[in-house]
């Protein structure tokens, strides 16, 4: 109906049972419940199966997709057509024929998924789902830079406001950020926002003038030095791979094997011949990970490093969004008119 099929997941095919990533396995984790890398098994609670199906069926009836982020809990991951970072959530929304997207993220995801399909319904099941680091920047910042900077070019992150992305030049995930970022004049100064370690990653990759914006995300940023350096000493063989937007990227950047987004960890891992990684980003990846490479072991770099954000969302509340069609995002169109170019830069550059 909608041309996507559980094989159209990334390699994540569907899996009943124990939800790893779940709010309670969380919990568990959180507390340093572990065997080897491995969440100790929680399982699921009982109605979840029956969620499951009902939600299959909804997808049917409502000629929809379900979008999840890496980072969602992995019963929200089990029922999703695709799992995936900020890019690919964004791609595949843009080329879905599915009248309705239920994005299973936060609200900017579902927002720039609203902008690149304006002929679509896009739900999300909690409008409180938002991102502490979106919220580091406002418009007004960024048209203040501009008049002390009038030949500057403003590139932000995907995490950011609909509002914020109308104010700027080009959009980047972290996956893309140094492919951008070359492709503007090398004459050009830049001003990254809202997250300053990401920019930092940028700058020291890209040899470019750029102007860093102090935001950092909260999750990232429990994830301490002094935490991966006993990992690293526990587990010698094991390799380190950290996201950019870590707090600890500016000490450690030259320590990490390989400095990644959440889709890039989980390809590298497909490829790379270790059995062991310390996984520096937010909690979630590690039950696409484990679903996808039960034969390999995870530890996470921090057990806190969780998104109170991304957790707002449940199977439940996913469930009364197909029910009701509820929570419609959209954007005034005056503003998407304006957000969605540079979106679609980034998109026509990579």
């Amino acid at each position: 109906m909608n041309g996507h099929t559980n094989g159209d997941r990334a390699g994540h095919p569907a899996r009943g049972g124990v939800g790893e990533g779940s709010a309670e396995t969380r919990s568990v984790l959180a507390n340093g419940h572990h065997t080897n890398g491995h969440a100790t098994a929680v399982a699921e609670p009982p109605h979840y199966a029956l969620l499951k199906e009902k939600i299959t069926i909804l997808k049917q009836e409502r000629q929809a997709i379900i979008l999840a982020h890496n980072y969602q809990e992995g019963a929200i991951q089990d029922v999703a057509d695709f799992v995936g970072d900020s890019l690919g959530l964004a791609r595949k929304a843009k080329a879905s024929d599915a009248k309705v997207i239920l994005f299973c993220g936060v609200h900017f995801m579902a927002e720039t998924a609203a902008m690149l399909c304006p002929d679509k319904t896009v739900l999300i099941p909690d409008l409180q789902a938002g991102c502490s680091l979106a919220d580091m920047i406002i418009p007004e910042q960024i048209r203040t830079w501009r008049r002390h900077h009038p030949d500057g070019v403003v590139v932000c992150y995907v995490n950011t406001s609909a509002a914020v992305k109308a104010e700027c030049d080009y959009c980047v995930t972290s996956t893309n950020g140094v492919t951008i970022l070359e492709h503007i004049p090398a004459e050009k100064e830049i001003l990254f926002v809202p997250d300053y370690y990401l920019g930092s990653y940028l700058k020291a990759k890209t040899k470019r003038k750029i102007h860093l914006w102090k935001g950092y995300c909260p999750a990232h940023a429990a994830i301490l030095p002094e935490q991966v350096d006993q990992l690293r000493e526990l587990h010698p063989d094991a390799e380190f791979l950290m996201h950019p937007e870590c707090g600890c990227t500016t000490k450690q950047m030259d320590l990490a094997d390989q400095i990644l987004s959440t889709e890039g960890m989980v390809q590298y891992v497909n490829r790379s011949p270790a059995t062991e990684f310390i996984i520096a980003t937010e909690t979630g990846l590690l039950n696409r990970l484990r679903t996808q490479y039960p034969e390999k072991t995870f530890f996470p770099a921090s057990e806190h490093a969780t998104c109170h954000h991304m957790q707002r969302n449940t199977l439940e509340k996913a469930f009364m969004s197909l029910v009701r069609m509820q929570h419609v995002v959209t954007v005034d169109q005056k503003i998407a008119e304006r957000a969605v170019k540079p979106i679609e830069r980034m998109l026509d550059i990579v």
